[in-house]
């Protein structure tokens, strides 16, 4: 009978420490301003990847518009929509197009080979101006 109890209190302390753990990682996802996550995703471990795809893709947007401004102040023309680099972090490329998109976007010489070719998989594309248009 003592077994039995003893065996009870380590299960229900192990499920009472797995929700104090669920509910600590949630609290800390959300206060870093990250989309809150449910149990599943958190134990399975896809929460972690899904926060690491919002990091690339942040850092893919804040790497692209470092270099169009870098390439701006040099003064150089980006009214034709050229590819800014066919790796600004792995597996993602940065491209001038505009916004409506106009014939000259969709011309291979102003698009990104990397992404054309299938070597990267993600792209930010800034306006002429450096602004966001898009980034997936």
């Amino acid at each position: 009978m003592i077994k039995k109890v003893i065996i009870i209190l380590i299960v229900v302390g192990l499920i009472a420490g797995i929700v104090v753990l669920v509910k600590s990682y949630i609290g800390k996802a959300e206060n870093e301003n990250t989309n809150s996550f449910t149990a599943t995703e958190i134990l399975t471990g896809t929460a972690d990847v899904k926060i690491k795809q919002k990091a690339d893709k942040d850092l893919a947007i804040a790497k692209a518009k470092e270099l169009w401004r870098v390439k701006f102040l040099a003064g150089e023309d980006l009214s034709s929509g050229p590819c800014l680099s066919n790796k600004v972090v792995p597996d993602w490329v940065a491209d001038i197009a505009h916004s409506p998109r106009q014939d000259i976007d969709n011309l291979p010489a102003n698009q990104c080979s990397a992404y054309r070719e299938g070597t990267a998989h993600h792209f930010v594309e800034l306006d002429p101006d450096g602004n966001l248009i898009r980034a997936q």
